[in-house]
């Protein structure tokens, strides 16, 4: 759901706003209430990333007997990224058919897009240099909303 900050004509007199997207690929600035900057695209992006190398939705949801179960990708993705373990995280598609060393840095990459705070997020510019391999990414932190999902993934 990329450029959903809009443009509007100088004729009007306000602008209102209002957001649309799919559930998992907003940027928290959205349900906060604080200004809509590009990085809400560049959050978007990173939830884009992760779904293409692990070949799944980030969220899926579940109803089982009495309860509510939802399973949010990007937490497994971040855990595997620290653990070591990313080849766990890519599309069994693939078949092994990778090279690990690209598959971990856009797994950081895409990790690094998703943090909670848009100051942590890297710019796009950023983004490509980062997936052509012309800077070096560092392991990106845990975002505290992910960590809280993890403790609440069964409602």
């Amino acid at each position: 759901d990329f450029g959903m900050a809009a443009f509007v004509g100088r004729d009007f007199s306000r602008v209102l706003t209002t957001f649309r997207g799919t559930k998992g690929y907003l940027a928290p600035e959205w349900l906060s209430g604080v200004a809509i900057t590009p990085k809400v695209d560049v959050y978007s992006f990173g939830m884009v990333l992760l779904e293409i190398i692990s070949g799944r939705r980030n969220l899926s949801e579940a109803y089982t007997s009495n309860h509510y179960h939802f399973d949010y990708f990007p937490v497994q993705a971040i855990s595997k990224l620290h653990e070591g373990s990313v080849q766990n995280l890519l599309d069994p598609e693939l078949h092994g058919d990778f090279n690990l060393e690209e598959a971990e840095r856009v797994c950081k990459v895409a990790c690094w897009c998703i943090q909670e705070d848009e100051i942590d997020r890297p710019t796009m510019g950023e983004v490509v240099r980062f997936l052509e391999g012309l800077q070096e990414v560092d392991m990106p932190p845990m975002p505290r909303l992910l960590a809280a999902i993890t403790e609440r993934s069964h409602i």
